[in-house]
């Protein structure tokens, strides 16, 4: 019996992830492609044309320092818009509502989303890093920190775009998080810059910033260079995606955004 339901609930999960792994890749064009075509311009322009007056920064040149930040900000916004835009479109087509009847778990149906949203990130953050390979060599210090990182900032923010999803009431709601709060802390996460170059004032409040720790701790993995001591990236991260995942189970359970 209890066999039987372990079986139906993996279907579940992998039928899940497979089709929101097929949704982005039957869209590349607008999915995979938009990514790698900006991040090669930040390429040309920070690391090229201005890095090249900038010159080193952290003992590194300054489109290798930059290059883990850029990467990090492309799984970071990728997996978050996968996962917003995929629930609220199911929201908003109302097929969410099958899902919700159906004997499926609402943890499977939370994992299922966030393993489509992370896939994606991680797709994306393959292919920017291959582009980066046309501007600069990357070394990889520390392969288990650099994987691990990439991995948990994807699941943190893919977790983050559900959550968005459950609360929008149109399309418009969607794009409000990325573009008033995603976006400005990725740009004053330590993408472009060490914190050390601010006054303390502002270092001090850069610490606040999750991403902050996210980049940093990716940047040590392939550089060797941080920051902020990687166990506390890692211990910060642990707990924010901990956190995420009981208020978005909690938020399932009680039907916000989903029974109105």
């Amino acid at each position: 019996m209890n066999a039987t339901k372990y079986q139906r609930h993996w279907v579940a999960f992998n039928t899940l992830v497979t089709r929101e792994i097929r949704r982005f890749l039957r869209i590349w064009p607008q999915t995979l492609l938009p990514p790698a075509i900006t991040m090669t311009l930040y390429f040309i322009i920070f690391g090229n044309l201005i890095g090249s007056r900038i010159g080193e920064m952290g003992g590194f040149s300054y489109m290798e320092y930059i290059v883990p930040g850029l990467i990090m900000m492309s799984v970071i916004n990728n997996a978050y818009a996968n996962v917003a835009s995929s629930f609220y479109s199911a929201k908003f087509q109302s097929h969410i509502e099958e899902l919700i009847v159906a004997p499926v778990p609402n943890y499977l149906i939370l994992a299922g989303y966030v393993a489509g949203g992370t896939a994606r990130g991680l797709f994306v953050g393959i292919i920017v890093t291959i582009v980066s390979l046309f501007f600069t060599q990357i070394p990889v210090q520390h392969l288990f920190v650099t994987c691990s990182m990439v991995f948990l900032s994807a699941i943190l923010f893919a977790l983050g775009g559900f959550i968005n999803a459950i609360y929008a009431r149109s399309f418009d709601e969607i794009a409000i998080i990325p573009t008033f709060i995603l976006t400005p802390l990725t740009y004053l996460g330590g993408v472009f810059y060490s914190i050390s170059l601010l006054p303390e004032f502002w270092q001090n409040v850069s610490m606040l910033n999750p991403i902050l720790y996210m980049v940093n701790a990716f940047r040590y993995g392939m550089l060797g260079e941080s920051d902020i001591p990687v166990g506390i990236a890692f211990t910060i991260i642990i707990v924010c995606i901990i956190a995420l995942t009981s208020f978005a189970l909690h938020l399932l359970n009680k039907g916000t955004g989903l029974r109105n």
